[in-house]
């Protein structure tokens, strides 16, 4: 389990409410169920029953015993999980996971104004810099791995920036310190949004008065939106709508009206974006 994963000390972790869990359920089928995970969730299994994280909880609910978890994403990062109910669709899935034949969109609002779309070609290795063990950051050198992330500035005002991102390569918290290293950092982003000292005191403390004061929002503002498959023989598009804390947060921190906001991932969502 990753430092992500990890329950907050001095806050015990959220158990999943079974009459909400239901809600949560975007689409299902013969082989996938589609989840709308909700940015305080662990997906895999923890030590803290089966109503701590997804997997478990979805167990419980159908009672199943095997689910495959073709897609994850870290605690704080909100939207959709894709589960496989067999064999079968877990390989075709995972496969295309494997050999990139998906692509992955995510809406993050990050701090600054992005004026226009980048491409971020910076290769990522552990941050010998920082106290944080599970901390990465850009840099060259051995021990390094390519990555490459898409920014698109959707909607910028008050000093933040909503954007539509795409991940070229799968490594871990890539678009997190991408968005860093750009100067405009996830908001809300504890571990890559400031210095050490921010992610030091929230696992020490949990959430405290300087955090409220320094993050503007209380969880990493990413967001999953989309998986969409393009292998030889599984072509599916899922997607998650917008969590409603990053939408409350464009609406009153940024200023935009609901209408412009719901036009403006409508259009982001109907072209696409190929880089």
């Amino acid at each position: 389990m990753s430092m992500d994963d990890m329950a907050i000390p001095h806050r015990p972790a959220p158990k999943v409410d079974p009459a909400v869990l239901p809600e949560w359920l975007i689409e299902e089928d013969d082989d996938f169920l589609v989840f709308d995970k909700p940015g305080w969730l662990v997906c895999h299994p923890s030590k803290d029953g089966p109503w701590s994280s997804l997997v478990g909880a979805v167990r419980e609910w159908r009672g199943l015993e095997t689910l495959h978890l073709v897609s994850r994403l870290d605690r704080e990062t909100s939207g959709i999980i894709l589960i496989a109910k067999n064999a079968k669709a877990a390989s075709l899935s995972q496969t295309a996971m494997e050999r990139r034949w998906v692509t992955k969109t995510y809406y993050a609002l990050v701090q600054g104004e992005l004026k226009e779309p980048v491409q971020v070609d910076q290769p990522l290795g552990p941050d010998e810099t920082s106290k944080v063990a599970v901390k990465s950051a850009v840099r060259t050198g051995p021990g390094t791995l390519a990555a490459a992330t898409f920014f698109e500035p959707l909607l910028s005002s008050q000093g933040f920036s909503l954007l539509r991102v795409q991940p070229h390569t799968g490594r871990k918290h890539q678009i997190r310190i991408h968005a860093q290293w750009l100067g405009h950092p996830i908001v809300g982003d504890k571990l890559y949004g400031g210095d050490d000292s921010l992610y030091l005191e929230f696992v020490e403390h949990g959430w405290t008065e300087r955090l409220a004061k320094q993050c503007a929002l209380e969880r990493q503002a990413l967001h999953a939106n989309q998986l969409e498959f393009k292998a030889p023989h599984f072509q599916r598009t899922f997607r998650a709508p917008l969590a409603s804390d990053m939408r409350q947060f464009i609406v009153q921190r940024m200023g935009f009206s609901e209408d412009v906001l719901q036009k403006t991932l409508a259009m982001s969502e109907g072209r696409g974006i190929n880089h």
